[in-house]
């Protein structure tokens, strides 16, 4: 029931201060340790890569050691999965659209979006908060508990370990081009299956809309640039009825991920429906996680 009581602890309790969270640890100890690794080569990238993903691991199989399975796992769990912040974050972006001021939507969302969000309109920061929502349901909610059902601790912290180097440094920057490519082509490797269990779970949680789902994702997802995030932003758009992807600005690059979905573009009530979906895509991720686990390793 592990994944289970992780969401319920994030639910009620959510995320601990900045200074106190061990996600921005890893990062500092994470900007630490690059300042000595860093060199413009794959070679010194993977050397980084490898260092903070096995002392995650590491640190997983120590929290086993001293406080037990159920209670590391637990805890790694706990701290790896956000999906109580990332629905406040999102509720805040819509909050502000439904109020008209379209300035303090952007600057919520640039919290937790990449893009360019000084130049975006109404409908452009509901697409990017809808589309952010998605990916991330995968990121910070689903991945993270796939990974606590199939390995427990270590699994789940090199997890988010992995997820944390793709965010810093897996960019196609001068600097990251080639010192970033293993983080980025390891994040997207270790959701592959996790971004695909998730959208066969949206599926699950808009049956009557099973067909359009399936045909979406099948039809759309490939034009997006990311492997995973296209199946996923494809499913959440079929599911709300509404259309994502389109260009997006990053600094200086400019990014084109198709069109996704038949409907109309999102407006600020389409992000709380998406808030709703995605907590209830959670939910059934966790039953399944459990209960797929309970399957495969029966008690004896």
């Amino acid at each position: 029931l592990t994944p289970l009581v992780v969401l319920g602890v994030d639910a009620i309790v959510g995320e601990p201060p900045a200074r106190w969270h061990p996600v921005v640890w890893f990062a500092r100890a994470a900007r630490a340790v690059e300042r000595r690794t860093y060199r413009p080569t794959v070679r010194a990238g993977a050397l980084h890569w490898g260092l903070l993903v096995v002392g995650a691991w590491c640190v997983g199989v120590g929290l086993r050691r001293a406080l037990g399975r159920r209670a590391a796992d637990c805890l790694a769990g706990a701290v790896s999965v956000a999906g109580a912040m990332l629905a406040d974050e999102v509720t805040s972006v819509a909050a502000a659209l439904e109020s008209g001021d379209v300035e303090t939507a952007r600057h919520r969302l640039s919290r937790i979006v990449g893009r360019d969000t000084t130049r975006l309109d109404g409908e452009s920061v509901a697409r990017a908060a809808v589309e952010s929502l998605a990916e991330n349901t995968v990121d910070a909610v689903t991945a993270p508990l796939c990974l606590l059902a199939l390995g427990g601790a270590p699994a789940v912290l090199a997890h988010r370990a992995v997820n944390t180097l793709d965010a810093m440094i897996g960019h196609r920057t001068e600097r990251y081009e080639r010192f970033g490519k293993i983080a980025a082509r390891a994040d997207d490797a270790i959701a592959w299956l996790p971004a695909r269990a998730t959208a066969a779970v949206v599926v699950a949680a808009r049956p009557r809309r099973w067909r359009h789902i399936v045909t979406t994702v099948r039809r759309d997802a490939g034009a997006h640039p990311s492997p995973n995030g296209g199946v996923i932003e494809a499913a959440f758009a079929a599911a709300l009825g509404v259309r994502l992807g389109g260009t997006n600005r990053y600094g200086d690059v400019v990014e084109d991920r198709g069109s996704l979905g038949d409907g109309e573009p999102p407006a600020a009530r389409d992000i709380r429906r998406s808030i709703c979906l995605a907590r209830r895509v959670w939910w059934l991720s966790g039953v399944v996680f459990v209960v797929g686990r309970s399957t495969v390793s029966p008690r004896r």
